[in-house]
């Protein structure tokens, strides 16, 4: 199976299993797509909420979690059992915890492939007409999801880092990265 095919079977997995544990939905199965970026290359313009995460190890990049505001507050409103009227710190919060469950579960799939990687806390945005930049030229794995005909938007850019750790290590063992 190559990277991409093993990332979009992960996320999809992922996504839905969070959705059946955490928010007690079922989601149905998403649409694949590999979209690439050139170096500096800047999204369309958004309106709702964003999560990013990212990840480093021998490869490095950021997975994501984007949606309307209205379905952010259903998130908030499925996880935390309450009613979510208006994007707030706790919607935020959730969309965030969602986004690391499903990316973090990615991540330690494919570690038996790829070897460890750490990823880094959740960023959240929320606005109108906001865009989305990556630094480098970068393939996506895009995962499109439709819940209650509203668009979720799941998605992953991994790619080997210029300086790889060479050290493999096994259970929960720690060390210093060169950077």
């Amino acid at each position: 199976m190559n990277l991409h095919s093993m990332i979009a079977q992960s996320l999809i997995r992922s996504t839905v299993d969070v959705f059946s544990t955490m928010l007690g939905t079922e989601l149905p199965s998403g649409e694949v797509t590999v979209e690439g970026t050139v170096e500096g290359a800047t999204s369309q313009p958004n309106d709702g909420v964003v999560s990013l995460i990212g990840l480093a190890g021998s490869w490095a990049g950021t997975g994501s979690l984007s949606c309307s505001a209205a379905m952010a507050c259903r998130l908030c409103s499925a996880m935390l059992m309450t009613e979510a009227q208006s994007v707030n710190e706790d919607v935020l919060d959730a969309v965030a915890e969602i986004t690391n469950m499903i990316i973090g579960s990615v991540k330690t799939d494919l570690e038996a492939e790829l070897g460890p990687l750490g990823l880094s806390i959740p960023t959240v945005v929320f606005g109108r007409n906001f865009k989305t930049r990556s630094a480098a030229a970068a393939e996506w794995i895009h995962v499109r999801f439709l819940w209650d005909g509203e668009l979720l938007r799941i998605k992953m850019c991994l790619a080997p880092s210029e300086k790889a750790h060479s050290v493999h290590h096994s259970g929960n063992s720690a060390c210093a990265l060169d950077v």
